[in-house]
């Protein structure tokens, strides 16, 4: 990572953080990634806020502890203060892929929207 830029660099740690099993367990420091104004369209295909996704994460009876695997993460600084990170995910067996965009705040950088796409493995080799 050291050839990334530190805007890159900070979104990038911000985004794991956020797949913390941790992190996704306290709303403290989970919404303390969420910019105000977060948007998600996640991978369920739901339309997510910011309080309606800590409210869910925190009311999870059993949260979900297991493993998630990053791969091909990548990020490009779209202007001043606005970061792009893409990246796939693996958990359970199911992949799916993830673009977000980070912002700067005065607290520091927070995630402004989030899309996950499911995909399978016959998929990503018909693209290859």
């Amino acid at each position: 990572m050291s050839d990334r830029i530190p805007a890159v660099e900070a979104a990038i740690e911000g985004e794991l953080r956020l797949l913390d099993p941790e992190v996704r367990v306290s709303p403290e420091l989970f919404g303390a990634l969420l910019h105000p104004e977060f948007t998600e369209f996640g991978s369920s295909g739901a339309r997510w806020d910011r309080a309606t996704i800590v409210r869910v994460l925190m009311a999870a009876e059993e949260p979900d502890t297991a493993p998630v695997t990053v791969s091909g993460m990548r990020g490009v600084q779209l202007a001043d203060g606005l970061v792009h990170l893409t990246f796939d995910t693996e958990s359970n067996g199911r992949r799916v892929h993830r673009s977000s965009l980070w912002r700067h705040t005065e607290s520091g950088w927070r995630i402004w929207f989030h899309q996950g796409t499911p995909f399978s493995e016959e998929q990503q080799e018909q693209q290859e």
